[in-house]
C-alpha cells in the first residue's frame, strides 16, 4: 500500500510540474513573444524583461524542483503565490472584460484557463502541504 502511494506520489508530482516547466522552456525559446503577450495584458514596459525572468525562475526552477522533489513543499508554496496574480491578471480580468464586450467564447476559454489555474493551485497546496513522498530527493529514506 505504501508503494503505491509513493508511486502516486511521484507520478503525481511530476504530472503537476510538466505543465510549469515545458512553458518555462517555452519562455526561454521564445522571450519576445512572452513579452509581447505580457505587454498586451497590461504589464507595464519597464516590469516586462523582470516579469519575464521571474516567470522562467519561477516556472522552470520550481517545476523542476517540484520533478525530482528536492524542496518540493517550498516550490509548490512558491508557485502557488506566483499563480494567484498570474492568474487575476491573464485570466480573470480578461474573462470579464470579455463578458463586458459580449465576446462569449473568449470569455468561457478565460473561464477554463482561470478555472484549470484553480485546480493546479489545490495540487500545488496538497503538495506543500503533505509533501512530495518518499520517492523524491526531499523524502530519501523516509516512507512519508
Amino acid at each position: 500500500m505504501q508503494a503505491s502511494r509513493d508511486i502516486g506520489a511521484l507520478i503525481g508530482r511530476i504530472l503537476l510540474a510538466v505543465i510549469f516547466v515545458l512553458s518555462g522552456l517555452n519562455k526561454v525559446m521564445n522571450p519576445r513573444m512572452t513579452m509581447g503577450y505580457m505587454a498586451h495584458a497590461g504589464v507595464a514596459g519597464v516590469l516586462v524583461g523582470p516579469g519575464l525572468t521571474l516567470s522562467v525562475l519561477v516556472e522552470l526552477g520550481c517545476g523542476l524542483l517540484l520533478m525530482i522533489g528536492y524542496q518540493a513543499r517550498w516550490a509548490a508554496l512558491i508557485i502557488f503565490l506566483w499563480f494567484i496574480p498570474v492568474t487575476i491578471m491573464f485570466h480573470v480580468i480578461p474573462h470579464y472584460q470579455a463578458i463586458a464586450a459580449h465576446q462569449a467564447m473568449v470569455a468561457m476559454q478565460q473561464q477554463i484557463n482561470y478555472m484549470k489555474n484553480l485546480s493546479i493551485m489545490g495540487g500545488l497546496l496538497l503538495l506543500a502541504s503533505h509533501g512530495p513522498g518518499a520517492i523524491s530527493l526531499d523524502g530519501r529514506g523516509t516512507s512519508a
